[in-house]
């Protein structure tokens, strides 16, 4: 094995590592945009159910 290989290798290495990173973001990046999504449906659930049992507080606290 020459230089020339063991660089070849490394560079391969590296290419391999970096896309791997890359679908890592990628799946973390979606998992939180459907995370976001979910608490927000959640959230609107909450307020529609909370309006029509017409107890939620005035702003004020009142």
């Amino acid at each position: 094995m020459n230089v020339d290989d063991v660089i070849r290798e490394r560079i391969e290495q590296a290419r391999i590592k970096a896309e791997r990173e890359k679908r890592r973001r990628e799946e973390l990046a979606e998992a939180r945009r459907i995370g976001v999504a979910r608490r927000h449906a959640a959230k609107l659930r909450r307020l529609a159910e909370a309006a029509f049992d017409n107890t939620v507080p005035a702003a004020s606290g009142a």
